[in-house]
């Protein structure tokens, strides 16, 4: 009995021995034979379908070299990126192994994929990147971006992007299968539809805004790319601004911080971009003003006009917004003449900040996102100098208003640039081929003194226009030859008859500086007694060379009158050997001369009829007329041949 104790005492104390010894063996050997034992009949197998290749002794020996089969395999699956799967040997041999899959493309941490790249998900190809994919993009609090795109939520087989299926703040990760199909279809349809529900919009939306404000702060790779985010931003812009305020408030803002992001020191020697007026001057406009204050410049003539223009307190009548480009060349020109360096603007303690509310959820927490500009000032609060822009565009306005009316006539635009609508326009506001057309003439009769025109209508054409004006136009077309120094003959500004468009017309200089009066008794008697001697010149069917001599002598001997009215008064007698007058028209206008004007003029007459040194009967007859119209006695017409035949008349004072 004791025997059988001391038998059964020794085998718990073997056995006690062999669980302490098991105890000790380390964990991971525990691991390596419980692995042989799971994979042995896959092992068994393999040998048995590849009898040529013996069983690994690793199998046998133990975990150490299965370890580092493993390290083997991990440089392996990672020299092999093309492989959809990598190939996981189970020991040291490589000449077998088992299929793990890789992960799907977007699983893990949210990356950005910048512009031009794709990616495919729910089985849709999406080109042009510039999103998020990935199943985590945290914010603030912990949740995913709404912008985010994550392959793991499921996907509707299909969806229609122009119906509403959003909520205000839409988040890819909520939105049902059917959304995020539709959302897809969308981004790979080129995020251009215009039709396309404005919930989808923002959320791609709020992937840029992310880039910009979030990765563009500390990603010098993301501040790169904001030019491309800037021209993105523009192009939604562009197609669903008008569709939705909203959009346009957020995108407007979005991309006003893009542009200011990386301003230029000088904005305000730059050409303004395309800003929206709204409740407040656009904080561009802030800026360039605050960086002339900062430098002590004046006030560019394109920069004053944006401000004007984008001011909410400036107010702009019709015609400022009817004639855009006419207002502001005008504005300009006015602006450049009231401040020939620019208006200074003073350095004042308000300083400029651009503050950004952004559209997305994500950015909740965040505070106050804004983009400072150190010292500059923010101008914009000042009233004075707004209040001296204002005056200038009032003035500007008012030229403008008789071709703002006359726009409004028309109702046509294009019918601005016929002359009819130029001639409501300053000449500076002209089209430059107009402009040079004139401005050659000026040269020429500059030059030559005088030109005879073929015809009323040769001068008109260049300028686009047919001889079909109304008198006041003809007349506002010699008011704009005169403010460059080119008159005209007919003088339609005297009350000469309009030519006709077979007529012709002589220019001719104005002598710079003085005041062309047509209305002083001096030169209306001498204008009168030059077309009287015509009308007597003529008589014969032939106003000659000898008579027309005569009566250039006669007007430089006329020295009482300015030697503008000299000018005209030669213009006026080339026109009259072209086209005499008649002399019944004359004969009311001769009842107001004084009785010895008469008498002097009538003598005039008889030198003139004699200038060619023969007076025929019919010139003898239309002498006659002309004593009798001026009551004078008409059998002094012989007498004062006679007189003029041999010398002794003497030359009239008008």
């Amino acid at each position: 009995m004791a025997r059988k104790k001391s038998g059964i005492k020794g085998l718990v104390i073997v056995v006690g021995a062999f669980l302490l010894l098991l105890a000790e063996i380390p964990t991971s050997v525990w691991i390596g034979i419980g692995v042989i034992a799971a994979t042995w009949p896959l092992i068994r197998s393999w040998n048995n379908s590849n009898p040529a290749v013996p069983v690994p002794k690793a199998v046998l020996t133990g975990v150490a070299q299965v370890s580092s089969a493993s390290k083997t395999s991990k440089v392996e699956r990672d020299s092999s990126e093309e492989d959809s799967f990598a190939r996981v040997p189970v020991a040291s041999f490589s000449s077998s192994g088992f299929s793990i899959p890789k992960a799907p493309v977007g699983h893990g941490e949210g990356l950005w994929y910048p512009s031009g790249m794709s990616v495919n998900v729910g089985g849709i190809h999406i080109p042009g990147g510039m999103f998020y994919v990935g199943s985590s993009l945290k914010t603030k609090f912990h949740e995913n971006d709404p912008c985010l795109i994550d392959p793991t939520k499921s996907v509707a087989s299909k969806g229609d992007y122009t119906a509403r299926q959003t909520d205000y703040w839409s988040s890819y990760a909520q939105i049902s299968p059917a959304a995020r199909r539709t959302y897809l279809n969308w981004l790979c349809s080129g995020k251009k539809d215009p039709d396309a529900d404005i919930g989808f919009v923002f959320l791609y939306f709020y992937g840029l805004e992310r880039r910009v404000l979030l990765d563009g702060s500390k990603d010098v790779t993301a501040r790169a790319e904001l030019p491309l985010l800037g021209n993105e931003v523009r192009r939604l812009i562009g197609i669903y601004g008008q569709k939705s305020s909203s959009f346009q408030d957020y995108a407007s803002g979005l991309l006003e911080w893009i542009d200011l992001s990386n301003h230029s020191p000088t904005l305000y020697n730059e050409p303004v971009p395309e800003l929206r007026r709204a409740w407040e001057v656009p904080v561009y406009l802030k800026l360039a003003l605050g960086q002339t204050a900062m430098a002590g410049v004046g006030v560019p003539a394109h920069i004053a006009l944006a401000w004007v223009r984008f001011d909410p307190n400036s107010r702009l009548r019709t015609p400022a917004t009817r004639c855009a480009v006419e207002f502001a060349t005008l504005f300009e020109t006015k602006y450049r003449e009231a401040f020939s360096a620019g208006l200074k603007l003073p350095k004042n303690k308000t300083k400029l900040k651009l503050v950004y509310r952004p559209a997305s959820s994500a950015f909740r927490g965040f505070g106050e996102i804004k983009l400072s500009f150190g010292e500059t000032p923010d101008v914009s609060v000042l009233t004075g100098p707004i209040g001296q822009l204002q005056k200038i565009a009032e003035a500007a306005t008012k030229e403008l208003e008789p071709y703002s009316r006359y726009l409004g006539r028309t109702k046509n635009q294009s019918s601005g640039s016929a002359l009819e609508g130029l001639l409501q326009l300053p000449f500076k506001l002209w089209p430059q081929s107009h402009q040079a057309y004139l401005t050659d003439i000026k040269s020429r009769v500059g030059v030559i003194g005088m030109i005879t025109t073929q015809s009323f209508q040769d001068l008109l054409a260049p300028l686009g226009s047919d001889s079909n004006l109304s008198r006041d136009k003809v007349q506002s077309l010699a008011r704009v030859m005169e403010s460059l120094g080119i008159a005209m003959e007919p003088d339609v500004l005297g009350n000469a008859a309009i030519p006709k468009a077979e007529d012709k017309v002589i220019l001719f200089p104005i002598p710079s500086g003085e005041a062309n009066h047509r209305d002083t008794p001096a030169y209306q008697a001498a204008l009168l007694t030059l077309q009287l001697a015509s009308a007597v010149a003529s008589a014969d069917g032939e106003f000659g060379e000898s008579e027309t001599r005569h009566l250039q002598s006669q007007i430089q001997a006329w020295i009482h009158l300015s030697p503008g009215h000299q000018q005209r008064l030669s213009a006026h007698l080339k026109l009259l050997v072209a086209t005499p007058v008649s002399f019944a028209p004359l004969k009311k206008r001769l009842d107001t001369l004084p009785t010895a004007s008469k008498e002097a003029i009538a003598s005039f007459m008889a030198t003139v009829a004699q200038a060619d040194g023969n007076v025929s009967p019919v010139e003898v007859k239309m002498l006659e007329k002309v004593y009798k119209a001026l009551g004078v006695d008409s059998k002094k017409v012989f007498s004062d041949v006679h007189a003029a035949a041999s010398g002794t008349s003497q030359a009239p004072t008008i």
